[in-house]
């Protein structure tokens, strides 16, 4: 895993976000973790393959999950984390990785990405495909966390 691998989909939030509403987007705790990532709340798995391959996986808590879905759903309230919360935050995540796919084009690395499987629940656990995930927390305006786990070789 690359480190530069990390940027567009860096420059893909900054890109993204504010598109939907939000204000201020930063990037938070950085760390390494093993293949095996666990959560309790929303894990959206997006494959991408091409001159990379891989995944990149975006997580949060239900909370925040709720918070993004209502922004994306023009402030509507979001109670319940039903099908049309997870429509909304499954194509953030489409449009996320679609940008940094054209992030990665400027730099003549072309990839494709698959559409996103959302998991939600308590302890939900999913295995990627390197030993080594480099995880990146971006924060939201001010309050949400985002943590995007970036899979990939080439």
């Amino acid at each position: 895993m690359d480190a530069k691998h990390v940027n567009p989909f860096l420059m893909a939030f900054q890109n993204v976000m504010p598109q939907i509403g939000f204000q201020s987007i930063k990037r938070g705790k950085l760390s390494v973790k093993g293949k095996k990532l666990q959560t309790d709340g929303i894990l959206i798995i997006i494959g991408i393959v091409g001159d990379l391959k891989g995944n990149v996986v975006y997580s949060m808590n239900m909370d925040d999950a709720k918070k993004i879905s209502s922004k994306m759903m023009m402030g509507m309230a979001v109670d319940e984390f039903n099908e049309m919360a997870q429509s909304a935050l499954s194509e953030l995540a489409n449009m996320l990785t679609a940008n940094a796919s054209t992030e990665f084009s400027k730099e003549n690395i072309g990839i494709s990405i698959s559409t996103p499987t959302l998991m939600y629940g308590e302890n939900i656990t999913t295995k990627l495909s390197t030993e080594k995930v480099f995880c990146v927390e971006v924060i939201v305006d001010e309050d949400i966390i985002v943590e995007l786990n970036i899979s990939i070789e080439g």
